[in-house]
């Protein structure tokens, strides 16, 4: 008997029936986007934003919010049914796509950078973005923070580059990521979502899967856009076991014996080969082209993240991957005797073509601007350890009424040289540097140099940089130059800046009350008590005013609540004793005055006050005791040397 005949397939890969559908839910994904967008928009508050990279506030700040709840779901779900999330929800992928779409119509098709080493970018990245922040708290930082939600905002944008930022972040992502690392690279090198969504794919039971209808034509390889080598995994595991597929199914759609379909079975985690020796990916870098990709990854990453203060996160990933590629290339074009780059030769046994003398002048142009960038960048890095030098000490700087911080000679020189760096970043910067003003204001602030500060603080405000701190800084400095009415004024346009911001609320309420408006700044306390909560340092300032105001009863309740809520504020209690003493409840007075002096036993003045409420009580013998401590604390204490006199004269006490 003759054997049967064997069917050979079309060498033409026949049209996804599966792309148009997927391209249609993507553009139902950013209809969803631009519907969050306008809701925002016209309403003032909405949703926070539904994207993964929100999800690092937790770790930052404790925050939960729809960003951190939206991508645990998708992880959860991934790990159920695969990376539909990545391959059907992703504007990145959705831009990936459409750019690999626009390159093969040009004739250009991406082909797929395989690296050892880059392909841990995206797990790196994921811990540097999403757990390195509470890392660092538990080792050596601040202690955590609470937890708390916030799944409404008025700042939706704030997280988010502008617009010209945001486009080129997804010109660098999409269209070059595909270009040189091939459809998908971005999500191959760089995305640090990608990793986590990797990883719950491992455990999918859900995947592509192959039956014996599988005659090994490929062109389910050929139709994947995620670089996936289907016919090679479904003939050595059975299935599709790559954690880069995107369950797009494609390569479903495409096989023309109808051999692949999405369905339950073994999990990937235990796929073995079906025949030793071979291997489900190859990679055609020598170890040393990997290193070199590899260094140039890490040295474009750190040279251009957070450059003026403009590349966020995301573009310095995609810039550092194409930048690996270009520098790997040149690497190569001295180590390899043949060489192409897409559809250019570069050389031919050994020989240099003229494409070649075209790329080495590119990347010398390329390496100057790096090298400048670095050089920027570098200064930018010292200018930054001055400025959270400078920070610790913000709680003190931005209280208006608080002393002016005292600062180790180690503090202030580090700040005197993160200012000095600044200044070397202005003058070498091609661009202004974003959020350097606002940074220098604050320097200034602590190095008192009060021009320095006005400048760098008009200009923060003019940029949007900071604005409500930089008022506040402004506030301060009028306020300790006697002028309440200009600190109120920058008081006042702190809070419009930033309502949220309760110690710019405290300020102008001081500022009013010291400019004797006394009926304003109950009002900015008592609105703040409103929408913020009780807190001691309301109750106190409320004290105040209605102490300043000749209302002695509800200042005594004020201070009291102001203890309440903080046992060792020292000042309300001792405004509490004065009060009560006003008020004639001296055995009250005496008491809290007792238990300031705990509190700061050599406090001349407060001893001389108990001393005055001792001898209204009668107890002289313990008044001239308090007189005596306070005069040997302070010997020239007017107060108490007029107290010794009366005491000594026997007229009762002084006038």
């Amino acid at each position: 008997m003759s054997p049967l005949p064997v069917i050979q397939p079309s060498n033409r890969v026949r049209r996804s029936r599966s792309t148009p559908r997927r391209a249609a839910v993507l553009g139902l994904v950013h209809l969803a986007i631009a519907a969050h967008i306008a809701h925002w928009l016209v309403a003032g508050r909405t949703l926070t934003p539904v994207e993964p990279s929100e999800a690092a506030a937790l770790a930052i700040s404790g925050v939960v919010n729809f960003g951190l709840i939206f991508f645990a779901v998708t992880i959860v779900l991934t790990a159920a049914f695969g990376r539909f999330f990545c391959g059907w929800a992703c504007h990145l992928v959705a831009l990936q796509d459409l750019s690999r779409a626009l390159l093969v119509k040009l004739g250009r098709r991406p082909k797929a950078l395989r690296s050892r080493l880059l392909r841990w970018v995206p797990a790196i990245a994921f811990v540097y973005a999403f757990l390195w922040p509470a890392i660092y708290r538990l080792v050596a930082g601040p202690p955590l923070p609470e937890i708390r939600m916030e799944l409404t905002t008025t700042a939706f944008w704030a997280t988010f580059p502008g617009w010209i930022v945001g486009g080129l972040t997804f010109l660098v992502c999409g269209y070059f990521a595909v270009y040189f690392l091939g459809g998908k690279g971005f999500c191959t090198y760089a995305c640090p979502y990608g990793a986590v969504f990797a990883a719950a794919e491992r455990l999918a039971p859900l995947r592509i899967r192959v039956t014996d209808a599988c005659q090994g034509c490929a062109h389910c390889t050929a139709a994947c856009t995620s670089n996936v080598r289907v016919h090679e995994e479904v003939r050595d595991f059975g299935m599709v076991v790559d954690s880069g597929c995107m369950k797009c199914l494609d390569c479903v759609s495409v096989c023309p014996n109808g051999a692949l379909y999405y369905g339950a079975g073994a999990l990937p985690v235990a796929a073995k080969p079906r025949a030793a020796g071979r291997k489900m990916t190859r990679f055609p870098l020598t170890w040393g082209e990997e290193a070199v990709a590899a260094a140039a990854f890490a040295a474009a990453f750190f040279t251009f993240r957070g450059l003026y203060g403009l590349v966020p996160f995301l573009m310095a990933l995609g810039l550092a991957g194409v930048l690996a590629f270009l520098v790997l290339t040149t690497f190569q074009l001295f180590s390899r005797p043949h060489l192409a780059l897409k559809s250019w030769r570069l050389k031919r046994h050994g020989t240099l073509l003229p494409a070649a003398f075209s790329l080495l002048a590119g990347m010398a142009l390329l390496l100057a601007f790096w090298a400048h960038s670095a050089t920027v960048r570098y200064h930018t890095y010292r200018g930054d350890a001055g400025y959270r030098a400078a920070r610790a000490y913000a709680p003190l700087v931005l209280d208006a009424v608080a002393p002016p911080p005292r600062l180790p000679a180690a503090g202030l020189s580090r700040i005197n040289r993160g200012y000095a760096a600044f200044e070397r970043v202005g003058a070498l910067g091609l661009v202004e540097s974003r959020g350097a003003e606002a940074k220098m204001a604050w320097m200034a602030a602590l190095l008192e140099r009060d021009a320095a500060l006005d400048r760098h603080a008009r200009a923060a405000i003019a940029r949007g940089e900071l604005p409500a701190e930089m008022h506040q800084l402004l506030g301060r400095r009028a306020l300790a130059a006697g002028d309440p009415a200009l600190a109120a004024g920058h008081f006042e346009r702190a809070v419009a800046a930033d309502g949220e911001d309760l110690q710019a609320r405290l300020n102008l309420g001081v500022a009013q009350a010291q400019g004797g408006r006394l009926g304003p700044a109950r009002a900015t306390f008592e609105g703040a008590v409103r929408d913020f909560g009780e807190s001691a340092a309301l109750a106190y300032n409320l004290g105040l005013v209605e102490a300043w105001a000749g209302r002695l009863e509800p200042a005594a309740v004020r201070f009291a609540a102001a203890l309440r809520l903080a046992p060792d504020h020292l000042a309300a209690r001792e405004n509490l004793a004065g009060t009560l003493a006003a008020l004639g409840r001296f055995a009250e007075s005496a008491e809290h005055y007792r238990r300031a002096l705990v509190q700061s036993p050599d406090d001349a003045v407060t001893r001389t006050l108990l001393a005055q409420v001792l001898l209204a009580l009668g107890r002289t013998d313990e008044a001239r005791e308090q007189v005596a401590a306070a005069l040997e604390l302070a010997p020239g204490l007017p107060e108490a040397l007029r107290l010794r006199e009366a005491l000594d004269a026997g007229d009762g006490l002084p006038p």
